[in-house]
C-alpha cells in the first residue's frame, strides 16, 4: 500500500485490530491514530460492590488506553490516541476525515445470522462512507 501517510486504527474490544495495524504502518513508517468510541453515557450509575471506582467512572476507557499504548510501545510505533462518544461508524469517520486518514484499520467480530439480520453494522455503513480505504481485519486474526 504505497502512498500510506496516515492510517486510523477504531479499536473495539480486540486488541488484534490494534496489532495489525500497527503492522502495516510500520511497514510504510505512517503515522498512526487510534480512536476508541464509547457509547454516550446514559441512566444511573450503581456503585455498590465495585472494587475499582474510578475504572466504573471512566468506562474502562482508562485500562483501554494504557493497554493501547503498552501495545504501541512493544511494537515501538508512536501512536496518537483518541476516545470519542457517540455513534460508533460516525465517530470514526468524523476523525478519519479530521486526521486526513489515507486508511481506516477496523476490526470484525463473528456474528450470529440474526445479529447480523437486525444487529448493528459498524464495519458496512463505514465502508460505505468512508472518504478512504477500509481494511478489514476478523476477528481472530
Amino acid at each position: 500500500m504505497r502512498g500510506v501517510r496516515k492510517v486510523l486504527i477504531a479499536v473495539n474490544g480486540s486488541k488484534d485490530v490494534l496489532r495489525r495495524g500497527l503492522q502495516l504502518a510500520g511497514d510504510e513508517k505512517c503515522w498512526v491514530t487510534v480512536v476508541k468510541v464509547v457509547p454516550e453515557s446514559a441512566g444511573d450509575l450503581d456503585l455498590t460492590g465495585v472494587k475499582d471506582v474510578a475504572d466504573v467512572l471512566d468506562g474502562g476507557v482508562g485500562r483501554d488506553l494504557r493497554e493501547i499504548r503498552g501495545i504501541a510501545a512493544g511494537e515501538r510505533a508512536l501512536v496518537k490516541t483518541r476516545v470519542e462518544s457517540g455513534a460508533v461508524h460516525e465517530r470514526i469517520l468524523a476523525v478519519a476525515a479530521e486526521e486526513r486518514c489515507d486508511v481506516i484499520v477496523l476490526g470484525r467480530r463473528e456474528r450470529s445470522w440474526l445479529r447480523r439480520l437486525f444487529g448493528d453494522n459498524v464495519v458496512g455503513k463505514v465502508i460505505s462512507r468512508a472518504p478512504c480505504p477500509v481494511l478489514v481485519v476478523g476477528a481472530g486474526a
